[in-house]
């Protein structure tokens, strides 16, 4: 058996899903005007000085702190229905459709929010490991429900869902340094 695993953005995209969702969400004038207020945070991420979960963290609570859980999934489901096929990288869809056609177990694997993803994932019967978010009253916490899905602990996500001495060749696709924890088990190793 075959197993191929998917990073998302950048990967299977061509721009980041997180800051499209957001201008999708909120409107552009709101997402920019709030991105100036978040650019300390930005800075800090960047240099170093802020973890990543943590930064991701702030900036959903930026945008949707205690944003009702149904309307935010209902404009999730719509940017997730109508909006990811306009980001996607071709070529690297046409290996993920090709590993599907073939009947390889397929995942994504993403530090994305699967209330976006799931509705693209779901459309294309594929297992989903990533980064939700947690409500609780109906209203958008400000903080994650799960680990944020980056780094090692996409790893652990795959390890955790499923056997990898089941598969004979294990194929990894991903762009950045989030990526290199699965990219490392990789009989077939795409970083792009």
């Amino acid at each position: 058996m075959t197993l191929a695993l998917f990073d998302f953005d950048g990967t299977l995209t061509t721009k980041d899903s997180l800051g499209e969702f957001i201008k999708f969400a909120v409107g552009k004038p709101t997402y920019y005007f709030k991105l100036v207020l978040f650019s300390p945070v930005f800075f800090l991420y960047k240099a170093k000085l802020m973890d990543n979960s943590y930064a991701k963290e702030l900036l959903f609570r930026l945008y949707f702190y205690k944003i009702n859980e149904d309307a935010f999934r209902v404009v999730a489901n719509e940017y997730g229905e109508t909006k990811i096929n306009d980001i996607l990288r071709q070529n690297t869809y046409e290996k993920f459709l090709q590993h599907i056609k073939n009947g390889d177990k397929v995942l994504i694997v993403s530090a994305s929010i699967k209330c976006w993803l799931s509705p693209w994932a779901q459309k294309h019967k594929v297992d989903l490991l990533c980064t939700e978010l947690a409500f609780k009253d109906k209203k958008f916490t400000g903080h994650f429900k799960t680990k944020n899905c980056h780094g090692e602990e996409k790893l652990k996500r795959v390890q955790a869902h499923l056997n990898l001495d089941d598969y004979d060749k294990i194929y990894t696709y991903g762009d950045s340094s989030g990526d290199d924890a699965i990219l490392a088990i990789a009989d077939v190793k795409i970083k792009l």
